[in-house]
C-alpha cells in the first residue's frame, strides 16, 4: 500500500484539505482535481491506484468534504478557486505536476494554465465542463431522449422555480442514473461524495438544476481558448457522458496536442464503470509525451 499524508493549508477564505498517496513515489505528482463545484474528491478515490509510479494529490476545494466551509457566497468564484490551486501547488512544493481535472475540475485546471500557470507537464481533462452554455445545450439535448414524464417534471419545475418537488427529485435521479452513473448501486465513494456535498458552492457557481446555469459560472466559456495550449492534453469522457462526446471531441480538436479517449457503455463517471480501461489510459498517457 503507498504511504498516506493528510493535512489542512490555509487558502484565500479558510482552510483546504489535502491527501497525498504514494508520497515517495518517484515519478511526477498528479495533482487531481474534483468536480462539482463542490462535489468532493471521494468519487475520484480509485486513482489513487497510480500512486505506485507517483505521488497522487488530492485536495477537497474550499466549501466541500474535509475542508472548511465558510458561509461567504462571495468567495465562491472562479479566480478564488485559482488561486487556492496556486495555493496548494507552493504548499506542497508541487513545481512539476501532471494535472487531472474532472468535470468542474476541467474547467479549473484549464484557468490555472491558461491564466500562466507553469510546470504542468500533461494534462488530463475527463467529462470536462469547458463552456457553461455548450453544458447546458448538451444537457437539453440529452433530456430530449428521456421519458416524457421526466422530461415534463424538468420542464414544470424550470417553470415555477420549484425544484424541491418529489418529481422533479425521481426525474433527476432517472437522468443521473443514464448519464452521471450506470452502476446500480452507485458505488459507496460515489456516495460520500453526495453526502458531503457543498450545496452552497454548486447553488451559487451553477444554479438549481444541471440544466439550469444562474451562477458565476453563466458565462465562462474556455473553448475560444483551447488552441493556446502546448501542452500534451488526454480529454476524456463516457459514451452517455453528461459532457457529451460530440461536444468533448469538438474540444479535442482544437488543442494541437490532444487526444480523445471515449469508453463504451459508461457515463459521467467512467473512470469507475470502467475502471482498469481509464486507469491504464491515464497511466500511459502520463507515462511517455506524445506527439501529434
Amino acid at each position: 500500500m503507498p504511504t498516506k499524508t493528510e493535512g489542512m493549508i490555509s487558502v484565500p477564505g479558510g482552510r483546504v484539505w489535502y491527501c497525498i498517496m504514494g508520497a515517495n513515489s518517484p515519478g511526477i505528482p498528479l495533482l487531481v482535481l474534483h468536480g462539482g463545484p463542490g462535489a468532493p474528491h471521494d468519487y475520484l478515490e480509485n486513482l489513487a491506484l497510480l500512486a505506485d509510479e507517483r505521488p497522487v494529490i488530492f485536495y477537497d476545494q474550499l466549501g466541500c468534504g474535509r475542508s472548511d466551509r465558510p458561509d461567504d457566497p462571495s468567495l465562491w468564484r472562479v479566480e478564488r478557486f485559482v488561486a487556492e490551486l496556486a495555493k496548494v501547488r507552493q504548499v506542497l512544493g508541487l513545481e512539476r505536476i501532471n494535472l487531472l481535472g474532472h468535470s468542474w475540475g476541467a474547467m479549473l485546471a484549464l484557468a490555472h494554465l491558461l491564466g500562466g500557470a507553469s510546470g504542468i507537464e500533461r494534462l488530463v481533462l475527463s467529462g470536462a465542463l469547458v463552456s457553461s452554455s455548450l453544458w447546458m445545450r448538451d444537457q437539453h439535448s440529452l433530456l430530449e431522449d428521456m421519458p416524457a414524464e421526466v422530461r415534463g417534471a424538468v420542464s414544470m419545475a424550470e417553470e415555477q422555480g420549484d425544484f424541491d418537488s418529489p418529481s422533479y427529485q425521481a426525474a433527476m435521479l432517472t437522468y443521473y442514473e443514464r448519464h452521471l452513473c450506470r452502476l446500480a448501486p452507485w458505488p459507496e465513494c460515489l456516495q460520500r461524495t453526495f453526502a458531503a456535498m457543498g450545496m452552497q458552492v454548486y447553488l451559487t457557481m451553477w444554479g438549481p438544476s444541471e440544466f439550469t446555469c444562474n451562477g458565476s459560472l453563466k458565462s465562462a466559456d474556455l473553448a475560444p481558448r483551447l488552441a493556446e495550449i502546448v501542452i500534451p492534453v488526454l480529454f476524456t469522457c463516457g459514451r452517455h457522458d453528461e459532457a457529451r462526446p460530440e461536444t468533448v471531441a469538438h474540444f479535442s480538436e482544437q488543442v494541437p496536442n490532444a487526444r480523445l479517449e471515449i469508453f463504451e457503455n459508461a457515463s459521467h463517471s467512467h473512470h469507475l464503470e470502467q475502471p482498469d480501461q481509464y486507469l491504464a489510459v491515464v497511466r500511459n498517457f502520463i507515462r511517455a509525451c506524445f506527439l501529434l
